[in-house]
């Protein structure tokens, strides 16, 4: 009987470390299955950080979660985050202006906007400087970077009766204007005030009012068309529950006060 008791329980204590084991194992494989969405980020903070704090990775991780999908975010230069996002080599772009499956046929346009951004220009000796459109910067200086569709769409119709120097980054646009290098520097109103605060920069201003004000998208490779109507419902919904306000409040806001 003594015997017979032990046999007992070491097959109880057997069946359970089994029914551990695949427990464990199913719920590894089902981590380590869960899918993945690469997206290139041009923007940095406050809009994007490597950390994925700012606004658009809040707003994308969220929407990517709801439609079962984990999100990843890889920071490089604007021109060649199409490029590779458009070679299939990454699964898109985090945040891009409407129009560019034009001249990059392999990207969608995720239909719903969740960013309007302020195309400005930033000034360390020009700080009353009005704007009034692109051709205010008719016979001046200015930095934009490379790959900045918009800027290099409108700036280019000025031929040359602007001079435009293209940089890689944030950084070497206002490396230049503060050494006087060039009297403005096109940019994003919040990645040019989140540079100017992190970075604790009082002589330089941002002018008013904006070159253009557009909305950005999502853009994914033509390869994850089918979760495109899917994505889009959801950043929608997200905007009508306040969520994307909500990440608004705490992310970009607080560089207007």
């Amino acid at each position: 009987m003594k015997i017979y008791n032990n046999q007992k329980l070491t097959f109880h204590t057997l069946l359970l470390k089994c029914c551990v084991f695949i427990g464990v194992f199913v719920c590894s494989s089902s981590a380590y299955s869960q899918k993945t969405i690469v997206l290139n980020a041009a923007f940095s903070y406050p809009v994007s950080t490597d950390t994925q704090r700012g606004f658009a990775d809040q707003v994308l991780k969220e929407a990517f979660r709801r439609i079962g999908y984990a999100l990843e975010t890889v920071r490089m230069p604007a021109e060649r985050a199409l490029i590779n996002a458009n070679r299939g080599i990454d699964d898109g772009d985090i945040a891009r202006v409407a129009g560019l499956e034009k001249k990059y046929p392999n990207l969608i346009q995720v239909p719903e906007s969740y960013l309007t951004i302020d195309m400005v220009l930033f000034s360390k000796n020009n700080t009353e400087f009005v704007v009034k459109g692109w051709e205010s910067m008719l016979n001046h200086s200015l930095a934009i970077i490379s790959g900045w569709k918009i800027m290099e769409k409108n700036f280019a119709k000025l031929g040359d009766k602007v001079e435009i120097i293209k940089t890689d980054n944030a950084i070497q646009s206002f490396t230049l204007l503060e050494k006087d290098r060039v009297e403005f520097v096109a940019y994003s109103n919040w990645s040019g005030l989140g540079y100017i605060k992190k970075n604790k920069i009082s002589n330089i201003k941002l002018l008013h009012p904006p070159l253009a004000s557009p909305k950005l998208y999502v853009y994914l490779h033509k390869k994850h068309k089918s979760i495109v109507p899917k994505l889009a419902d959801e950043i929608k919904k997200m905007k009508a529950d306040g969520t994307v306000s909500d990440i608004f409040n705490k992310t970009l806001k607080p560089l207007l006060q």
